[in-house]
């Protein structure tokens, strides 16, 4: 009796699996008629949104936001909703309130508008769901990848010896050049194996040095390494914020000096505050003469390798040993499409593991392509392909007039801040972005301080436009980050009078 009960709950229960599998998506009839149907539902129910919002955000409350969400019980139907409910319930809770990146007066951080044909490629990506880790998950995707990584490679002035790998984004392509960087000195100075032995006791005294304006990025993941964020030793900029070579020659010096160890030098190609471009070839030159890593941090940059216009920016990347560049900047790709790539195709060997369910030795030696064997990532999605609609639909000349676009926006923008009475602009745009305040009154700094963090949060919270600020030397400055080739001057000159119209009601309540 007790055995029938059992036979009774288990045929119970796979009747209830049953119930719901038409959500399994298959290759049966049934279940691509409701892919098709879902997905039309879907596609009409963004472009309604994006035909209903002419502004980048509307101004909604944090708190408005959050309630409309507190007041969800998950499980209040545990046998689910229908799809015409739930994007109902999305849009009340996500879509009508959503930051709007493809706006043109969106000009805030370094989000870029998408390209349509990334977005045909993100359907395959979603709906076969290859993982780029083994070659028998992804067969053509890899092939496909590593295409694109052999362009990246070419158009890097990398040689024949590079390879690289699409990651997640710049924070976890600048881990792999720290830990190349890490690992390569203690094998080639300790002769141990760090993936097996650990770090050596002198590990503590190791120092990477980088700009101070580079990315916080290179702090956190030197935490993450075991070297700890004092590791990171900030090297001086010039006025233009560029790397200063003579300050960094004496910072060398002087770590040497306290007994430390300097192991890498990353030079940053477009810091995300002012774009600018540290001197490469220079920079290049001296790791050479204290022979450590160098690292390039090209995660904004990048872009400008396929640019005829600016790619000369980029002087020196291809003297260094590894380099990481974001598509999902200066590429316009959607999130997440970045590259970690490296001069040595050897130094894979100090993050390679082999797993016998996974990508077994005997395959490596078949000359099977385990891309795992690249990757701090283990299942890893087809972002590449992305990249490659784009690159096949638009083609590098369409794809960098986008970027010089951009950069002509920024000169034009630092040109009309320049020739006013009323704003004050620090820098020179090397890429997209602009640094500046309003300074309308004769005042302290603490007083510019105060009205440009109340602009800043009042554009926000009006929605018209989107911009951001920063601190520069312990000073709030605001930011216009200019990736969207359809920003106008118009645009531009609209967003400049909000920033005079709020900052004059600040002057009124003040």
């Amino acid at each position: 009796m007790e055995s029938q009960e059992k036979l009774e709950t288990i045929l119970q229960e796979a009747s209830i699996v049953n119930a719901y599998d038409k959500h399994v998506f298959s290759n049966n009839d049934k279940s691509i008629k409701i892919y098709k149907k879902s997905m039309k539902k879907a596609i009409k129910a963004i472009a309604n949104h994006l035909e209903e919002r002419d502004t980048p955000f509307t101004g909604t409350s944090i708190s408005t936001i959050k309630q409309k969400i507190d007041n969800i019980y998950l499980e209040e139907n545990k046998k689910g909703k229908s799809l015409d409910y739930v994007l109902e319930e999305l849009k009340d809770i996500y879509l009508d309130d959503c930051i709007h990146f493809h706006n043109s007066k969106y000009i805030a951080h370094l989000n870029c508008p998408i390209l349509t044909p990334a977005l045909v490629a993100e359907a395959f990506i979603s709906s076969l769901n290859s993982s780029m880790d083994t070659y028998d998950q992804s067969t053509g995707g890899t092939f496909i990848e590593l295409k694109l990584v052999e362009w990246t490679l070419d158009k890097l002035g990398y040689l024949e010896n590079a390879d690289g790998i699409f990651t997640s984004g710049g924070t976890q392509s600048n881990m792999m050049g720290l830990l190349l960087a890490r690992d390569h000195y203690i094998k080639k100075h300790y002769g141990i194996d760090p993936k097996m032995d650990g770090l050596p006791a002198e590990a503590s005294k190791f120092r990477v040095l980088c700009s101070e304006v580079s990315h916080f990025s290179l702090k956190k993941n030197l935490s993450l390494l075991g070297l700890g964020q004092n590791a990171v030793v900030p090297v001086a900029v010039d006025p233009d914020f560029k790397m200063n070579t003579s300050a960094l020659k004496k910072v060398i010096q002087q770590q040497k000096d306290l007994g430390n160890i300097p192991i890498a030098v990353v030079g940053t190609a477009g810091t995300t505050d002012f774009g600018s471009i540290d001197p490469l070839a220079e920079i290049a030159s001296i790791a050479n003469e204290n022979d450590i890593w160098f690292h390039v941090d090209a995660a904004y940059g990048g872009g400008l390798l396929i640019s005829s216009l600016h790619k000369e920016k980029l002087s020196g990347i291809e003297l260094s040993d590894s380099v990481t560049i974001d598509y999902h900047k200066t590429f316009y790709q959607p999130v997440s499409s970045s590259g970690f790539f490296m001069r040595d195709k050897s130094f894979v060997d100090y993050i390679k593991y082999h797993a016998d369910y996974l990508n077994s030795k005997e395959q490596e030696d078949e000359g099977i392509p385990n891309m795992v064997k690249k990757s701090i990532q283990t299942t890893r999605r087809f972002d590449a392909l992305k990249l490659w609609f784009t690159l096949r639909m638009i083609g590098t000349e369409g794809l960098s007039s986008y970027m010089e676009k951009a950069i002509a926006n920024a000169q034009f923008t630092a040109d009309l801040l320049r020739n006013r009475d009323d704003f004050e602009i620090i820098h020179k745009p090397e890429i997209s972005a602009v640094v500046f305040r309003y300074t309308p009154f004769t005042g302290n700094e603490n007083s510019y301080c105060g009205i440009n963090s109340y602009i800043r949060k009042a554009v926000f919270n009006e929605g018209k436009a989107i911009i951001t600020s920063t601190k520069v030397y312990n000073e709030v400055f605001l930011k216009f980050t200019l990736l969207n080739p359809l920003t106008t001057q118009k645009d531009i000159e609209e967003v400049i009078e909000l920033i005079v119209y709020h900052g004059n009601e600040y002057s009124l309540k003040n």
